[in-house]
């Protein structure tokens, strides 16, 4: 009822395109038929059982992570929560959800972390625990380096306590694989059996 006379006082806006839409959704009509309409990839990282992201790095769903990233619409980030339980094969939605931690100098500018917002949301959807078991030291940016130089120099990653024996490690993007290679490999260090990664989208 509340959000109803919210809804007549300041008409909900869609999240990507702000045009009017209905006051339980965040996405309009059109701009959820281009998101569908993008097709779930899959890619093989070294170190990662299976790597699967629910569409590619472009259109709607490239929109959809600069309004998380850059503009802190933190309710997008459940509808990628939202996509990737939708469309993730049943059989990789199991084990502990681990999110892939930003770099703190990113964290502290944003005041969130969008990949831990994505894999927190999808905890709920899916029904599976969380583990914010990984930290991440300051290191080079990874943004803008040549694909080589992000895989020969990944980010720094350690565990705090003891990894799941099953990690689902949850990011915004996939790029080049280098940050979840270098997850992967301190979790399994540590004692987890197996690793799987989920992402929004890929590039």
């Amino acid at each position: 009822m509340l959000a109803e006379l919210l809804g007549l006082l300041v008409p909900p806006r869609c999240a990507l395109c702000a045009c009017g839409c209905s006051s339980r959704e965040q996405l309009c009509e059109a701009c959820e038929s281009r998101l569908d309409r993008l097709r779930p990839r899959s890619a093989a990282i070294t170190g990662v059982d299976h790597a699967w992201s629910a569409a590619p790095y472009d259109g709607a769903a490239r929109e959809l992570v600069a309004g998380l990233k850059f503009a802190a619409r933190l309710r997008l980030a459940r509808r990628a929560a939202a996509a990737i339980a939708a469309r993730a094969p049943p059989e990789l939605l199991a084990g502990s959800i681990v999110p892939v931690p930003a770099a703190p100098w990113r964290r502290r500018w944003r005041g969130f972390d969008p990949a831990e917002a994505i894999a927190a949301a999808l905890a709920v959807e899916a029904g599976l625990p969380i583990h914010r078991c990984l930290r991440r030291s300051q290191g080079r940016r990874q943004v803008g380096r040549p694909r080589a130089e992000r895989l020969a120099d990944p980010p720094r990653v350690q565990v705090v306590g003891s990894p799941p024996g099953h990690a689902l490690l949850v990011d915004d993007v996939l790029t080049t694989g280098a940050t979840l290679g270098a997850c992967a490999r301190a979790l399994r260090t540590r004692g987890a059996e197996r690793v799987t990664a989920l992402t929004f989208a890929r590039s």
